[in-house]
């Protein structure tokens, strides 16, 4: 009975898959198999996408203040602020005053 199990737990996984790879052990399997190998890639690169995405924020906004990204991560890193990307990214959008006091005080 434990291939009987085996097969409804891998049928399961599958139900929502399209044609016959929901309902026919073989296709199922392999279906299986690849949105497996799918999701443990893209578990990757969703934090490659993410840092890009903030770098975009980022500069979007110190754009806007007259400097590039890159000379504002020099500013940053040479005046010893440890924010990383993510925190700045949500400051551009959500506290731009916050932002562009950091900006000239930096600028000083």
């Amino acid at each position: 009975m434990a291939h009987v199990k085996k097969r409804r737990k891998l049928l399961k996984a599958v139900k929502g898959y399209k044609w016959g790879r929901k309902n026919l052990l073989k296709l199922a399997k392999t279906a299986h198999t690849k949105a497996g190998a799918h999701a443990y890639k893209d578990r990757r690169r969703k934090k490659r996408d993410m840092r890009s995405l903030w770098q975009i924020k980022i500069n979007a906004f110190v754009r806007e203040h007259g400097l590039s990204y890159s000379v504002f991560i020099n500013m940053l890193k040479k005046s010893k602020v440890e924010l990383d990307r993510k925190i700045l990214a949500d400051l551009a959008v959500n506290n731009k005053e916050v932002l562009t006091a950091l900006i000239t005080d930096l600028s000083k």
